[in-house]
């Protein structure tokens, strides 16, 4: 393979690793930042020892988080050196206050939560984790505002071979990032409050401490109720800015060939790029597709046909990832809704069929933020900065192929392991369970090496 396919596969393959850590980070501080609050103000321990058994859950993935994150950077200067200096002025500028703002605060706040227990108050340290999940949002941000101009430029001009910015409040202030954001995090906030229903259910069908993980799973099964309705919100909105912004990917993601007007949905369906056509159609809803992209049904959509070959996105993934995604939304909307009915209507200990979907369904928001993801970046191509900058225009000229498959084989390895690692100890955890003394030092220091022991 070339440097080009090489680059792609080893910048694809770490950022999707990263991507299982991030939403994780963004749900689960929400969650812990709130059963701390209701500790503060209700001074009932079970909230406390909720918050400390959850919090140590995150804290593991926040780790593996930065960690896989750093490398990502490294590849924009590494791999795609051609992209970073063609766009590096307006790229570079969102990144760089992510870095110093956002990841500053997650960084300074965090050590103050993990060993501020017992040295500050009840409500300064309910704060700190507060602006901890603040941060984490804040974070997702700026990098998605970056993601969202190479998704569609704004607040620019092509000077002397290379983007230069003009406006930074445009990018600021651009809908697709701005409306790919809140989608992002949204979806990150189902991640969370899955993860978090999954192992409470584990440990109700084993009757573990009941009190605290019913809960548990009553306090995420809202979060993931609401969290799925503002998923498909928001969704609604990404998909009217795709229409209006990237037509070819919006024509990918529906299968769309012929430019027509009042454009049905076939729920059956089966796109054959090499026959540019749909070689299944059935079960149609009549103009679904048109008031989806405009909110009118009888608005015109752009097919594929009508754009040239080498500048269509691969269009099989991209369907088949799109519809995939909104099928997983649709489950867990169902599922979060009955885990919140039975939870308050306090039968859910009853219940082990739900208890048991519950603890399998863990895996679903991931696989949903990845193939959303796919979905994103896949339908993008062959742009790397949608009509400004092509993928094959932005790869580093000065690397060889070798160097690439030594780089991809250290990076899979490498984070194969980490994976491993975090796998091993959120199980292992998250079966432990809470400790039983809630004002134990949540980082335990280690004893120092006396003669005596000596």
């Amino acid at each position: 393979m070339d440097v080009l396919t090489l680059s792609r596969w080893q910048f694809a393959i770490t950022a999707m690793f990263h991507f299982i850590f991030v939403p994780l980070t963004l749900g689960l501080s929400i969650l812990v930042a709130y059963m701390e609050t209701r500790y503060v103000r209700t001074n009932d321990e079970t909230y406390l020892r909720m918050a400390r058994f959850w919090g140590k859950l995150f804290l593991i993935n926040f780790a593996l988080g930065v960690v896989t994150g750093i490398t990502m950077e490294f590849q924009l200067g590494m791999n795609w050196a051609e992209y970073s200096r063609y766009v590096g002025d307006i790229f570079g500028a969102p990144l760089a206050i992510e870095a110093l703002v956002a990841f500053f605060l997650e960084s300074v706040f965090i050590g103050v939560w993990i060993f501020g227990w017992n040295r500050i108050s009840k409500r300064m340290h309910a704060i700190s984790i507060w602006i901890v999940a603040i941060a984490t949002n804040l974070s997702a941000l700026w990098i998605l505002l970056a993601n969202g101009w190479m998704q569609h430029p704004v607040g620019y001009e092509l000077r002397n071979g290379r983007a230069e910015m003009v406006d930074f409040g445009a990018l600021l202030t651009n809908p697709y990032g701005i409306i790919k954001f809140f989608h992002t995090v949204t979806s990150g906030y189902m991640v969370g409050a899955f993860f978090v229903m999954g192992v409470a259910a584990w440990h109700l069908l084993r009757k573990n401490q009941v009190e605290l993980f019913s809960r548990s799973l009553r306090i995420a099964s809202i979060f993931a109720l609401i969290s799925a309705g503002l998923v498909f919100i928001t969704g609604d909105f990404h998909a009217i800015e795709i229409a209006k912004t990237q037509p070819t990917k919006f024509a990918a993601m529906e299968s769309v060939w012929e430019t027509q007007r009042g454009v049905g949905m076939n729920l059956l369906l089966l796109p054959d790029p090499a026959a540019e056509c749909n070689s299944v159609e059935g079960l149609c809803i009549p103009n679904m597709v048109s008031y989806l992209a405009f909110h009118d049904p009888n608005a015109e959509i752009k097919g594929l046909k009508d754009f040239p070959e080498d500048e269509r996105p691969p269009v099989l993934p991209t369907f088949l990832s799109f519809r995939a995604m909104v099928g997983m939304g649709s489950y867990m909307f169902l599922a979060a809704a009955v885990a919140a009915f039975f939870s308050f209507r306090r039968t859910i200990l009853e219940k082990t069929w739900l208890l048991r979907i519950l603890l399998y369904s863990i895996p679903v928001p991931y696989l949903a933020a990845q193939l959303g993801w796919v979905v994103a970046e896949v339908g993008r191509q062959p742009w790397l900065v949608y009509g400004v900058l092509k993928t094959s225009d932005g790869v580093s000229t000065a690397i060889s192929s070798g160097q690439v498959i030594f780089s991809l084989l250290g990076f899979t390895l490498l984070y194969g392991g980490l994976g491993v690692i975090d796998i091993y100890l959120l199980a292992k955890f998250a079966r432990k369970g809470p400790e039983e003394d809630p004002h134990a030092p949540l980082v335990r220091p280690q004893k120092p090496v006396t003669a005596e022991a000596n």
